[in-house]
């Protein structure tokens, strides 16, 4: 491994570039900084949370899709679903799906707190249950809950993206334990399984980016 590789906030990341990249990107909204300085101060799952720079990637994506319909599944503190909804159509709505209830209530609060927040539906309870209730057409998926359970939302949800539209998974490089040999630890074994199953998938484009902890842009065709 080379020297500068190391784990930092629990992903493998070069800090210089890291930063480099923070410097020179698009500054986040002060209630975004405002929900990262909460959760760095006072979560003891911190290292969940998207950083600036995968933020402003998904708000990116999600303004050029401009999509009429999100799904997000696991909303953490609501900063994700924050940027992906920046980029929404005209009537557009995201879903968000949280299984904890402190977390839930965390992210509703900043939810009401934004200018769109009206926007965004906010489910709380098992994914797996909830997924079949969602009579929606998705534009755009994000997937960043439970990794043993990343196969099982993928199936639920591919018949019920629009072609075209895009699934997003997180943290698909699991803390570089994907990358060991043997692969050891439950949540690692499900995220590989979860990979391979997407890259024997004929029906999808896929492509992993390298950015923070993995992120796997899958497309159907």
């Amino acid at each position: 491994m080379p020297d500068w590789l190391i784990f930092a906030g629990m992903e493998m990341i070069d800090p210089r570039a890291q930063a480099y990249a923070e410097k020179y990107s698009s500054p986040v909204e002060p209630l975004l900084e405002e929900i990262a300085a909460y959760t760095a101060a006072n979560h003891p799952d911190a290292q969940m949370l998207s950083g600036p720079l995968q933020g402003r990637l998904l708000q990116l994506v999600s303004t050029l899709l401009q999509p009429q319909r999100i799904l997000e599944i696991g909303t953490f503190m609501g900063y994700s679903a924050l940027c992906l909804a920046a980029g929404l159509g005209p009537e557009g709505r995201l879903h968000t799906i949280e299984l904890r209830e402190e977390d839930a209530d965390r992210a509703m609060g900043y939810f009401r707190r934004w200018k769109w927040g009206d926007r965004i539906i906010l489910h709380r309870g098992n994914a797996l249950a909830i997924l079949p209730t969602l009579e929606e057409v998705w534009d755009i998926v994000f997937i960043d809950a439970d990794k043993t359970g990343y196969s099982g939302y993928y199936r639920q949800v591919l018949p019920r993206v629009r072609p075209g539209g895009l699934i997003i998974a997180d943290n698909v490089l699991f803390h570089g334990q994907v990358l060991e040999e043997p692969i050891e630890g439950k949540s690692a074994k499900a995220i590989q399984g979860f990979n391979e199953l997407v890259a024997a998938d004929e029906s999808v484009e896929k492509v992993i980016l390298t950015v923070r902890d993995g992120l796997f842009f899958i497309r159907k065709k």
